[in-house]
């Protein structure tokens, strides 16, 4: 007697907040590291725990400048990639992290464990997003053709996730440790497995936090449709 509720409800979750429309507003790169530094602090790290001990944050602050000065062009963009490939390299050597400067991350991320990050280069990453460890986000042929994902906002990425293909994780959308994906994820789903699977429709909001989250229109919208649609397990 569920079923036909439950197929209009997750009609309705594909057609909300589902990452194909995702739109990354870039702002100078040290407003980037400062936005980055603050979901640790959000999340209890001490300040200079962060500073000095964080690889995450250490492999994002390179990311940030890789990517303007990559990005500026011209003859400055030029003289800069070799530079840029080294530093990545090395942080790569350091901290086991992935973050080409041709990826697109939004404000905010948050990667709180060492080691054994991959994003492709042609990957999408909203803002305030997690990762955990050993996730890999790449290109690989899959139901939805080759590419590389793109990931909504507010997405929380378990440890030993692998996600592949060109398709997209809806905004607040939870991919539990483990889980193979390669399909595209609806908004505020929780999968697990391999492949993974739609479990639950509760959404990352008890795990992704961040500076102004409690009045964030977006996230507040996401959460209010959790609520008025009441979807259960899948």
């Amino acid at each position: 007697m569920r079923q036909a509720p439950r197929q209009k409800a997750n009609e309705a979750w594909i057609q909300v907040g589902d990452g194909a429309r995702l739109e990354l507003h870039h702002t100078p790169w040290w407003e980037h590291i400062v936005k980055d530094f603050r979901r640790y602090r959000v999340t209890n790290d001490p300040a200079l725990r962060t500073l000095f001990l964080s690889q995450g944050f250490w492999a994002s602050c390179v990311y940030r400048a890789s990517r303007a000065a990559v990005t500026r062009g011209g003859l400055v963009g030029w003289i800069a990639r070799p530079f840029v490939a080294v530093a990545q390299k090395a942080v790569e050597i350091v901290t086991g992290i992935s973050l080409p400067a041709e990826c697109e991350i939004g404000d905010g991320i948050y990667i709180g464990h060492y080691g054994s990050i991959i994003l492709e280069a042609q990957a999408r990453i909203g803002h305030n997003c997690s990762l955990a460890q050993n996730v890999t986000i790449g290109t690989a042929p899959s139901s939805e053709g080759p590419g590389a994902p793109t990931i909504g906002n507010r997405v929380f990425i378990g440890a030993h996730s692998v996600i592949v293909g060109s398709i997209t994780v809806g905004d607040d959308a939870v991919i539990c440790a483990g889980s193979v994906v390669n399909k595209t994820v609806p908004a505020r789903a929780v999968v697990m497995g391999n492949p993974a699977r739609v479990v639950s429709y509760d959404g990352s909001f008890d795990y992704v936090l961040y500076d102004g989250m409690d009045v964030d229109p977006a996230r507040r919208a996401s959460l209010d449709k959790v609520k008025s649609l009441n979807v259960g397990p899948a």
